[in-house]
C-alpha cells in the first residue's frame, strides 16, 4: 500500500464521516457545514486520483456555490438555528437502507473487478473535456442552474411575509411594519 492510497483511504474516511454527521445532526446549520467537509474531502479525493480540475470544479461549484446557497436559503428563510426537533427522527430505517446500499454496491464492485489493478487511460486535455462539456452536457448545467435560481428566488419570497398578500391584508402587512408592528 503506497502513501497515496493511504491518503485516498483517509479522506474517504473524513468524507464518510461528515456524510454521517449531515445526516444525523440537529442542527441545520452545523449540516450545511459538515456537507462542506464532506465535498472537500471528496476534492482532495480527486486530486489525489490525478484530476485536479474536476477537483477544483467540485470546489467552485459545490463547496463554493451550492453550500453557499443552501447556507442562504436556510438564513433567509429563518429556519431554526439551533436543535430542531422537527430533525430528531428515528435513524434505523435510514441505516437499514442506507448499510443495504452500501453492501450492494461493494458486493457489485468486488464482483465486477475481483481485486484487479485497473489501468488509467491517458491524461485528458481541457479541449477534450470542452467539447464534452459544451457539446453533451450543456442541457444538463442550463437545467441546473434553473433549478438554482428558482430554489433562491423560492427561499426569498418565503422569507417575505409580506409577498403574496393580497388587498388589505398587504396594506395591513405593510402598515405594521413601517409602524414598527405597533397599530
Amino acid at each position: 500500500m503506497t502513501g497515496a492510497d493511504l491518503l485516498l483511504l483517509a479522506l474517504g474516511a473524513v468524507a464518510v464521516g461528515a456524510g454521517v454527521l449531515v445526516v444525523t445532526t440537529k442542527h441545520l446549520v452545523r449540516a450545511g457545514l459538515y456537507l462542506v467537509v464532506c465535498l472537500g474531502a471528496l476534492a482532495g479525493d480527486y486530486l489525489v486520483l490525478g484530476a485536479e480540475l474536476v477537483a477544483w470544479v467540485q470546489v467552485l461549484i459545490y463547496v463554493g456555490a451550492v453550500v453557499v446557497l443552501l447556507l442562504f436559503a436556510v438564513m433567509l428563510t429563518r429556519a431554526p438555528i439551533g436543535a430542531s426537533d422537527d430533525l430528531d427522527r428515528p435513524g434505523w430505517p435510514a441505516a437499514l437502507i442506507g448499510g443495504g446500499a452500501g453492501l450492494g454496491l461493494s458486493v457489485l464492485l468486488v464482483d465486477a473487478y475481483r481485486w484487479s489493478t485497473v489501468t488509467m487511460p491517458g491524461a485528458g486535455t481541457a479541449e477534450r473535456l470542452g467539447e464534452q462539456i459544451f457539446r453533451s452536457w450543456v442541457l444538463p448545467f442550463e437545467v441546473l442552474s434553473v433549478l438554482l435560481l428558482s430554489a433562491l428566488v423560492g427561499a426569498v419570497v418565503l422569507s417575505r411575509p409580506d409577498i403574496g398578500r393580497r388587498g388589505d391584508d398587504a396594506e395591513a402587512a405593510t402598515g405594521s411594519m413601517a409602524s414598527g408592528g405597533r397599530r
